[in-house]
């Protein structure tokens, strides 16, 4: 039997294809590889936010280069929005790829895979819209007790930094029944938490004409009996409205966990970004969410050193990191993209200014971000446990997962004699803080095993390469396919 590997670069709409791409390669009779051995199939499902996006790409296929020689039966694949934007080109500087196939036909993979084969030459494949929504495809999930659930693809905006639109395309809505048949099935499973997914999940509903349609599915997963936790990324500030903030904080299940991408705190520059809105507009949401949900962790996206930054205009994003207070922020150095309106823009900042401002924002961030973790000290979080060993730390041996702010906790996981399994929900008192996590080293206030607890236990009895539960149009439960995330959450948003 053959086997493959799937490497992933970028935000988690690629890491969820790279979910379908396993589930169509497993379903088309291939096995996952194992950590010791080559694999007869390497896929890369690749990201074009950034600028090094295209370096990692063709040094990653540099060093295959060699085991393509040495094991002529080896193909190697690449997708993703990279392949959508450079297409042949990815064949002429590496002649040694197999396949090239873009964002709107992943489903194609394994049959350009086998004509590739049959005519010993290289297949470039490339829609340019979306034919079938890929919730359709088969999929291998990550986790056997968290999963993503797709709701739009594609985004309307036209942020001057990106390049996402022009390679996803425009925005495609399930329709919402659709979407709750499918965190039906999940939960049956023994899914516990979801995270709907799309560039701009706040604009769902428009395609089909209803522009209250997000909150009203929030609200709907709140009668999904067995779900416990509920997220969502990414929201754009333009379209976020109050029903929106009413469903958060109506709805038990729907988590107070809120990633807002900001990119600049001023109103100059986020003109010139084509951010259709303004500071006074963004500090009004975080104001009403804050108002309705005072335990809200909320998390933001910085681009720094936009094309005709100013110092004033860097002090102005400073002074909204300040009043926003942000439990955490994914900061970024403007990098130019090729294609994309803000590549031609005048004014472009020096490398030297842009690396300064970065790092002060990163301190005070830093800062900010300790000091709010500070103040959970003393309370009692449900954790859901992570996969993964954990580590020593000292005597002790720590374990990590998620609380439902969506903050991270490691906790003391010695002298137990019912270990949690991931997927399982421990209630754990903090006794530390870091800027980028909790530590809870008390005793456990109690260990909830859950049917994802199951689910995880049942896998791990189950051999790596014959793990059933591929399913078509429904996820499955097994082994992760290889991922390696380059760009964080919101990074598109």
């Amino acid at each position: 039997m053959r086997t493959y590997q799937v490497r992933t670069h970028g935000c988690q709409m690629n890491v969820h294809d790279s979910e379908r791409l396993a589930g169509l390669l497993e379903q088309a009779g291939y096995v996952r590889a194992g950590d010791a051995q080559a694999p007869d199939v390497v896929v890369f499902n690749t990201c074009a936010v950034r600028e090094n996006a295209d370096n990692r790409l063709y040094g990653n296929l540099g060093q295959l280069a060699p085991a393509k020689r040495d094991n002529p039966g080896m193909q190697i694949a690449v997708g993703g929005c990279l392949a959508q934007k450079d297409r042949s080109e990815i064949v002429r500087r590496a002649p040694w790829v197999d396949v090239v196939f873009g964002t709107h036909n992943i489903g194609s993979l394994p049959a350009l895979l086998e004509r590739a084969r049959h005519n010993d030459e290289a297949q470039v494949e490339i829609l340019e819209a979306l034919e079938v929504f890929p919730s359709t495809l088969p999929t291998r999930r990550e986790s056997p007790y968290a999963a993503w659930v797709s709701i739009s693809v594609g985004c309307n905006n036209t942020c001057t930094f990106c390049i996402v639109p022009s390679l996803r395309g425009t925005e495609k809505d399930r329709r919402p029944g659709d979407v709750l048949s499918e965190v039906q099935a999940l939960v049956a499973e023994g899914v516990l938490e979801i995270t709907l997914l799309g560039q701009n999940v706040n604009s769902y509903g428009v395609e089909f004409g209803d522009r209250l349609a997000f909150g009203k599915l929030l609200r709907a997963c709140g009668d999904v009996e067995g779900l416990e936790r509920v997220r969502f990324t990414s929201p754009h500030p333009k379209d976020f409205t109050d029903d929106v903030i009413a469903a958060m904080a109506e709805t038990p299940n729907v988590m107070h966990s809120l990633h807002m991408p900001m990119q600049s705190g001023s109103d100059t520059v986020l003109r010139a970004m084509r951010r259709s809105y303004r500071r006074a507009r963004y500090l009004g949401i975080i104001e009403r969410v804050r108002a309705a949900m005072p335990d809200a962790a909320i998390t933001t996206d910085i681009i720094v050193g936009f094309p005709g930054e100013t110092d004033d205009d860097f002090e102005q994003t400073l002074d909204v990191v300040r009043r926003a207070r942000f439990a955490g922020a994914f900061t970024f150095q403007y990098s130019k993209r090729p294609g994309t309106p803000a590549a031609a823009l005048d004014g472009q900042v020096p490398k030297d200014v842009v690396q300064e401002r970065y790092e002060r924002l990163l301190a005070v961030q830093e800062e900010i971000s300790w000091s709010e973790n500070q103040g959970m000290v003393g309370r009692f979080l449900d954790v859901l446990v992570a996969e993964g060993e954990g580590r020593k730390d000292g005597a002790t041996h720590r374990r990590s997962g998620r609380a439902p702010d969506n903050r991270l906790v490691h906790f003391a996981a010695s002298d137990r004699t019912e270990s949690p399994r991931p997927g399982d929900v421990v209630t754990v008192e903090v006794t530390k803080a870091a800027p980028h996590h909790l530590v809870a080293d008390g005793a456990f206030g109690g260990v909830r095993r859950t049917r994802a607890g199951d689910a995880w236990e049942a896998a791990q009895a189950t051999p790596a390469g014959s793990r059933a539960g591929v399913l078509l149009g429904m996820p499955g439960v097994g082994a992760p396919a290889e991922v390696s995330v380059e760009v964080p959450v919101g990074a598109c948003g």
